[in-house]
């Protein structure tokens, strides 16, 4: 039966699905959470976001396996600076670990997906020579043997299989030009990838829900800076402590977004990319929210956002031609790419004033501030043009400009020009604020 919670939350979805599209995604995963058996979950999952047209390239972790293959073999492990030390039984070991994870992840990604909501989906996987290594060599004295690091990403060998539809599984295992193989690690293979193929996204899989506040609330969404000053800090779970500064590089490097999401919650990865809240913590390099002069293409947005008010009468209604010879006048707020919020400022420079009119935020963003960053917008806007004063006309929203230091004034105080379109029948309240 179709129900108006489907209906909504699929076009909640919809303009992610859009803008998604074709765009290269690296998952990271855990030996953790493949050894735990929360794999199949996000193979659902990602097969689904294969199905919608996003390629994947997923870089899987093997320090569990490595762990239990050498502790049944009475082989001991040996770690510098929190790097395992790799010498060549060591290597061997790693290397039967690389096989078993990928035979794990490999047969949970072929499956059918019986009884899900992927049943009956293939996904062709392609893997290989596509990492470079090198090794790291001797640190404080101390030789790391066959711990290498990545030297060079086979950029058009995975480009080319993604856009052939493949999903490109990466092991962190890599091959020097002599024939080497070095043990890297899951992070590092992750985060070269990600910025050698200007991926949309990199997203490591957290035991948590990704960054969570001292007051035990998760924060959803963090700036590059905002993640290593939460870093320094400290008091983080231990997968987010050593994921963070890699998503920190990675934006900083020309990766869009970061993500740390939820490996055990079912649809926790779906959660964080087709909905606006998400459901781990988001890392971009600059704020995420940012409030910009308007443009003509920008006029469709704009009529969206004012349409509900003006029917309900809390703003005059504006046709799209007003608007389009005003675009100048206008600015609007972007979250992450989309527009929430809108308003105009109109300069009296004669009376060293000017008119905020037309704020407008999306009905479901009105607890988040977005309305205060266009007051603040405008204020900083009119200070710079050296004016004294803003004034605001409304019918319903007094106290909210009251709160944030408008006085109430008579429409004789407006500019001669104003004063000539005020309409006594709407009769408006005027409010004034001095800069």
């Amino acid at each position: 039966m179709l129900t108006r919670e489907f209906v909504l939350s699929f076009r909640e979805a919809a303009p992610y699905i859009n803008a998604f599209r074709g765009k290269t995604f690296v998952v990271a995963v855990s030996g953790e959470t493949v050894a735990d058996g929360h794999f199949p979950g996000l193979a659902q999952d990602i097969n689904l976001l294969t199905t919608l047209g996003v390629r994947i390239v997923l870089v899987h972790g093997i320090r569990p396996q490595i762990d239990s293959l050498l502790g049944k073999q009475g082989i001991a492990r040996h770690f510098h600076r929190e790097k395992r030390i790799t010498d060549l039984p060591t290597m061997d070991i790693v290397k039967q670990a690389v096989g078993l994870a990928r035979h794990e992840i490999e047969a949970t990604l072929s499956m059918g997906m019986p009884n899900s909501p992927m049943h009956g989906s293939h996904l062709r996987i392609s893997g290989g020579n596509m990492l470079t290594a090198q090794p790291i060599g001797v640190i404080d004295g101390m030789d790391m043997q066959y711990t290498g690091q990545v030297r060079r990403i086979d950029v058009a060998a995975i480009t080319q299989r993604l856009e052939a539809g493949d999903l490109v599984m990466l092991s962190p295992i890599g091959y020097s030009p002599t024939g080497e193989a070095f043990n890297l690690t899951m992070e590092e293979v992750a985060t070269h990838t990600a910025i050698a193929l200007k991926a949309e996204k990199l997203i490591f899989l957290v035991d948590g829900r990704g960054v969570i506040s001292i007051e035990d609330k998760l924060l959803s969404t963090l700036t590059a800076q905002q993640a290593e000053e939460l870093h320094r800090g400290g008091n983080l779970p231990n997968d987010v402590t050593l994921y963070l500064p890699y998503v920190i590089r990675a934006t900083r490097d020309g990766v869009s977004r970061a993500h740390l999401v939820s490996s055990k919650e079912d649809g926790a990865l779906l959660a964080e990319l087709f909905t606006r809240g998400g459901n781990g913590t988001m890392i971009a390099r600059d704020p995420l929210v940012r409030v910009r002069t308007a443009t003509i293409d920008d006029i469709g947005d704009i009529l969206g956002l004012i349409r509900p008010l003006e029917e309900q009468g809390i703003l005059v209604k504006r046709s799209r031609e007003l608007l389009e010879m005003e675009i100048g006048n206008y600015s609007v707020l972007e979250h992450d790419k989309r527009i929430y919020g809108c308003v105009a400022m109109h300069a009296f420079t004669d009376a060293e004033t000017a008119e905020l009119a037309c704020l407008a935020v999306s009905s479901d963003h009105r607890d988040a501030g977005f309305g205060e960053a266009l007051l603040n917008h405008v204020e900083y806007q009119a200070r710079a043009r050296g004016l004294a004063s803003l004034f605001v006309l409304t019918t319903q929203t007094a106290h909210w400009f009251v709160e944030r230091g408008f006085v109430e004034t008579e429409p004789s105080r407006l500019p001669m020009s104003r004063q000539e379109m005020y309409n006594y029948q709407r009769r408006s309240k005027v409010f004034i604020k001095t800069l």
